[in-house]
């Protein structure tokens, strides 16, 4: 029971979407048209690219690169921003999840010995908020972008064009932060540490890897409606049933399961003509304020679900989940990735309380979504 009862905390958001779903069913009663509701082209890419990127995690090629880079830093100082910039740089093709778990542990690894508790927090927040800012620039950066750009219609270009302001003051705020750090060399032992695993870095590329950089190419042609996006979900499919079954198993199923819940939950409410008109009349025209609001409560992903066949304004709308992701710890759910490892460091470590980390993680993100909100004003 407590086992089912940790399942059920740990994917709420799928209850929840699985719930909505089955209560909307009383009104629009199961048919085929529950198939077509589904948005087939999304769970495809998403899968292919979870897949392929958790294939090279899986390898080491992100862990390789943050020790070789992290090895050229002198500085506590330098070594916070480069942490921070990659978080922000990677995200925005390995996605805002994947950059925080490869990098979050990394942090915490070198900057327990050199940092106080407190700088620790204020990094591991501003990583975050780096995977989600960062992230927001590319279709491939988050699972709401890549269901927004198939449903926009726009090129990759105009796609960027329309969220770059807002990642370039993301980052000119982020920049600004890094400042405060710590000037101090880093200790001795630490430069070995990063000296020894840049070292490993230097290994001959493996077969594997090969692979999957190329499927990672078939992934981003997809994106870009160069190759059908089922061709890319079987071939990392095969690619890792034959390769690696591990990281088959490992793929966040559950993620698949809310998307295609919320796809059902709707499209049945919006074939109900009186919710249908209710929630345009609040959506459309205010798209970008709903859109922020609305991820505060239950995260930008399922926000972008919720909100989409009742927006005028995909792009309005496409703003506003990104910059929803900011804010509280369930705006979005990448977030609580960086918030699990602290409290997990926090038992073998002596670092700021929970609530400490909670306290400074809404200050940051409150203010930069704030800072996101004018720059919406001059922008839009």
């Amino acid at each position: 029971m407590n086992a089912f009862i940790s399942f059920v905390r740990r994917e709420i958001v799928f209850f929840i979407a699985a719930f909505c779903a089955v209560a909307s069913a009383f009104f629009v009663p199961p048919s085929r048209i529950y198939f077509k509701y589904i948005d087939w082209n999304t769970l495809f890419i998403l899968f292919a690219l979870m897949g392929v990127i958790g294939a090279l995690r899986e390898c080491g090629v992100f862990d390789s690169m943050a020790r070789f880079l992290c090895a050229k830093v002198k500085t506590v100082r330098g070594l916070c921003a480069l942490l921070v910039l990659l978080c922000f740089f990677t995200s925005m093709f390995i996605t805002n999840d994947v950059a925080l778990l490869t990098f979050v542990p990394f942090s915490l690894l070198l900057l327990c010995e050199s940092t106080g508790g407190t700088m620790i927090v204020f990094t591991l927040v501003l990583e975050t908020i780096a995977a989600n800012t960062g992230s927001m620039l590319t279709p491939l950066g988050n699972p709401q972008n890549l269901f927004l750009f198939s449903k926009i219609g726009s090129g990759a270009g105009q796609f960027i064009l329309l969220i770059l302001p807002y990642s370039l003051v993301s980052l000119i705020l982020l920049c600004v932060a890094v400042c405060f750090f710590s000037k101090k060399p880093l200790h001795a032992n630490e430069s070995l540490l990063l000296k020894e695993n840049s070292a490993e870095s230097k290994k001959t590329v493996r077969a594997r890897e090969i692979v999957y950089g190329l499927l990672f190419v078939l992934c981003i042609l997809s994106v870009l409606r160069i190759v059908p996006k089922w061709i890319s979900a079987a071939a990392v499919f095969l690619s890792l049933l034959l390769l690696d079954r591990k990281v088959l198993c490992s793929v966040d199923y559950m993620l698949l399961l809310t998307f295609a819940a919320f796809f059902i939950f709707t499209g049945n409410i919006a074939s109900i003509p009186q919710i249908h008109a209710f929630l345009q009349d609040v959506v459309s025209g205010n798209e970008f304020m709903v859109a922020v609001l609305c991820s505060q409560v239950i995260s930008n992903v399922p926000a972008t679900l919720l909100l989409y066949p009742f927006s005028g304004d995909a792009k309005a709308l496409l703003a506003g989940v990104n910059a929803g992701g900011l804010g509280t710890l369930v705006a979005s759910l990448a977030s609580l990735i960086s918030f699990k490892f602290y409290s997990a460091a926090r038992e073998k470590k002596s670092l700021p309380s929970n609530a400490r980390y909670i306290f400074v993680f809404t200050v940051l993100n409150a203010a930069m979504l704030f800072v996101l909100c004018i720059a919406r004003n001059i922008f839009a």
